[in-house]
């Protein structure tokens, strides 16, 4: 058995993998993480990818470039183009990312849920009366990316953002393990809700960015303003930014989690069920007829 192999089997092990990864300062440690990611000094650079990818299950075949400037410029690395097609229907809303498909289905009332019998409420997810009435009994999925994933996350329709609000918060971990063990973690970290509404039918589209450990900031092609924990939250911010499907709108500094809220005349695609992975461009949900 490799190193590896090894490694891989001990933070397989549940109380490990949560202490390791959540019972350390999270706060610090993403902020260390942060700084270390944008030294470009060359011996630093390659150890740290070369960590990075000892860890990750890094494809890095589809990136634009192959000379990569620090860890961070590999994180938040672009594709070649076509690497991942767009589905051009205008009866399709796509992933906005790629990811592991989490929990999904349709909100009751306010009430969804991180994993089975962890429920939360788009009151504490959200904080505002209007966002928490449209997306009312909505329809929902969990999009996990992993650290390895490629980080930006793409329109998922022709829309129009018209508001961006950060919320300050936490950096628990947001995989598999915390979900099963912390109460309402989406509610609990940072995150950055972005309002959009689709061009042609004018339904509200709402995605929940949520930071984990490790993640430094979240980036917004249209907002200049750098979202990270030096913020206080909540902060909102108008927007009129518009967006092509398929666009690229922004990225995270490292992997974590996107739900992407529609209103309840949505339906998911077949292909959208827990566990599956899910490539940006494909089917999402399907607008009403």
């Amino acid at each position: 058995m490799t190193l590896r192999s090894q490694i891989w089997r001990l933070f397989a092990q549940e109380d490990i993998n949560f202490l390791v990864t959540n019972r350390i300062p999270r706060r610090l440690v993403t902020q260390f993480v942060g700084w270390l990611g944008k030294i470009e000094q060359p011996l630093i650079r390659d150890l740290s990818i070369g960590v990075w990818r000892f860890f990750s299950d890094v494809d890095l075949s589809e990136a634009r470039k192959s000379h990569f400037r620090s860890m961070h410029d590999c994180f938040i690395r672009e594709l070649k183009e076509g690497a991942r097609p767009v589905d051009r229907s205008a009866k399709i809303l796509v992933s906005p990312c790629d990811a592991i498909i989490g929990a999904c289905g349709a909100v009751d009332g306010t009430t969804l849920y991180q994993v089975k019998g962890f429920p939360y409420t788009l009151d504490d997810l959200m904080g505002d009366p209007d966002l928490i009435d449209a997306h009312r009994n909505s329809r929902y999925v969990t999009l996990r990316l992993t650290s390895g994933m490629y980080h930006r996350f793409h329109a998922p329709h022709d829309c129009r953002v018209e508001q961006v609000t950060y919320i300050s918060g936490d950096t628990w971990n947001v995989n598999p393990v915390a979900l099963r063990r912390v109460e309402r973690l989406f509610c609990k970290n940072e995150r950055v809700l972005v309002k959009t509404r689709l061009g042609a039918t004018g339904h509200a589209v709402t995605l929940v960015a949520v930071a984990a450990i490790l993640v430094g900031s979240i980036r917004l092609h249209f907002l200049d303003v750098l979202l990270n924990l030096a913020h206080r939250g909540p902060n909102a911010f108008k927007c009129d930014a518009h967006f092509a499907k398929g666009e690229e709108m922004g990225w995270f500094e490292h992997g974590s989690t996107i739900i992407v809220f529609a209103q309840r005349d949505f339906a998911l695609c077949d292909n959208v069920r827990e566990g599956a992975i899910i490539r940006m461009g494909e089917p999402l949900m399907r607008l009403p007829e």
